[in-house]
Parts: structure tokens; C-alpha cells; sequence
């Protein structure tokens, strides 16, 4: 059993993809408590930027920095909420930062985790090289059990649902 999972969501259905197998791990016991996680990437806001590179206005990146966090707790809480009603124990975290694989590996590790829930395009080829890919940085940085889950198993449930 994976007493700690770790659910990196990035607010794509995509990542979001993963909680309907985060469900059925936990209805069969592999999976006990859930910490969901949300990397936050505070930009400056270059658009605000003349061309001599003098801003044309002025901008308060903690007001940035805190809109992005609100945005990303709330979008957590909700999570949660549909989580906490199969029963599941889940615990949200929001992290800032501009490389996600590096977060999510470095936090599974401080805290201990025992895998890690991640979905993935699963790009290859050409395709992989020019748009990189967060879960596969973080399968090949971690040190725990990485579950990749590809977006064709949620496509083939909804339309078993559907029928």
C-alpha cells in the first residue's frame, strides 16, 4: 500500500484525468492519504514592458504573486471537496515556482511521499523534444514509484460511462 500519494495538477483536465484512478487505488487499499499539489509560476507581466525596456506602467508583483496563490488554493479546495466525499484524506499544497518537475520531485522526496500520481500526453519523437514533458522529468528525477496516467484511459471510461 502507498500510505502517501502525491497528485500534482496543473488545472488541465489532462492532470485532472488522474483522480478518477486516485479513486479506484483508494476503493482497493493501495492508496491511503492524497496530498494534491499545484505549482504556481509567477511571470512578470512583460506586456507592461516599453520597448527600452522601462516599464510602461507600474505593476505590483506581490499582488500577482497573491491573485496566482488565491486562484490556485481555491481551484485545490474544490479538488478536495469531491475527494473528501469518497472518503479519501487529502491534504492540498500550492508551491511557487518556474520549474513544476523540480517541485514535484523535491517535495515527494522532503515529504516523504511514496508515489507520485501524474498525468501525461505521452509525446514522443519530435513532438516530445519541442514541448518537453513535466511528468516525464519528474519519472526520471524521482526516487519513489511514478504512475504516469495517459489521457486515452479517462477518454475510454467516459464513453463506458456514456453508453
Amino acid at each position: 500500500m502507498y500510505e502517501k500519494v502525491l497528485v500534482p495538477l496543473d488545472g488541465s483536465a489532462l492532470a485532472e484525468c488522474t483522480l478518477s484512478h486516485v479513486k479506484n487505488l483508494f476503493r482497493d487499499g493501495s492508496v491511503g492519504d492524497v496530498t494534491l499539489l499545484n505549482v504556481v509560476k509567477v511571470d512578470i507581466p512583460w506586456t507592461l514592458m516599453g520597448s527600452d525596456e522601462a516599464p510602461t506602467k507600474a505593476f505590483d508583483l506581490n499582488a500577482i504573486r497573491k491573485t496566482l496563490f488565491v486562484k490556485s488554493r481555491k481551484y485545490l479546495a474544490d479538488i478536495k471537496s469531491r475527494l473528501v466525499c469518497e472518503g479519501i484524506k487529502v491534504k492540498t499544497e500550492s508551491l511557487e515556482g518556474n520549474r513544476p518537475a523540480d517541485i514535484i520531485t523535491e517535495y515527494a522526496q522532503k515529504k516523504d511521499m511514496d508515489m507520485i500520481i501524474i498525468g501525461t500526453h505521452g509525446y514522443t519523437g519530435m513532438k516530445k523534444l519541442m514541448l518537453g514533458s513535466v511528468a516525464s522529468s519528474v519519472l526520471h528525477q524521482s526516487h519513489i514509484p511514478v504512475l504516469l496516467i495517459r489521457p486515452e484511459s479517462c477518454r475510454s471510461k467516459k464513453r463506458a460511462t456514456n453508453k
